[in-house]
């Protein structure tokens, strides 16, 4: 089985950083990953983007043109990727910050307010982690307590870090998994 995904959004918003936590967690599952970041030369503010592979057998390249799987955290990208996702695959909106949908009816579509559930939470950085938990929670890519690991390590020197992000993650999951889609 394989998953992938383009994370999406602008610099800043810990796009790069939801990537290579997912491909962190599926290394430490034992599959193979792929982890392919593309950004601007702005420090923050630009767009940027990364591809993940996750798979049961070796990644063939990291080079994605069809995914399975756009997580749009802005406007710009969703209008950079949404033509993209292959017919059936998944739709992950923030609608935080996007204010349309898809006319595409071929997709599996999943509007979470990420901006707002961090902000709730009062973690307003913590939006990518909303993300991430509702990705997981629609697709199983790989396990929560993986990723929930992953977190533990990438905070270890900011341990107050650790659990706001963790209660993040297990609130965007709950999101997702109200509209979980099957793998292809």
């Amino acid at each position: 089985m394989q998953s992938d995904v383009i994370l999406a959004g602008f610099g800043g918003q810990g796009i790069l950083l939801i990537g290579k936590m997912l491909a962190y967690a599926g290394m430490h599952e034992g599959k193979q990953v792929s982890w392919l970041p593309s950004y601007g030369p702005e420090m923050r503010g630009g767009t940027c983007n990364c591809t993940v592979v996750v798979s049961d057998k070796p990644v063939g390249s990291p080079v994605i043109r069809s995914p399975r799987a756009v997580l749009a955290m802005n406007l710009p990208s969703l209008e950079k990727f949404e033509a993209d996702v292959r017919p059936g695959g998944l739709l992950l909106i923030n609608s935080s910050l996007i204010d349309r949908g898809t006319e595409r009816e071929d997709l599996t579509v999943i509007e979470v307010p990420a901006n707002q559930v961090a902000a709730d939470l009062g973690n307003p950085r913590g939006a990518n982690m909303v993300a991430l938990g509702a990705y997981l929670g629609a697709t199983d890519a790989v396990s929560l307590d993986e990723v929930i690991e992953v977190i533990r390590e990438t905070f270890a020197a900011r341990p107050a870090m650790i659990d706001v992000n963790i209660e993040a993650l297990r609130m965007g999951y709950e999101l997702g998994a109200e509209s979980k889609v099957a793998e292809a």
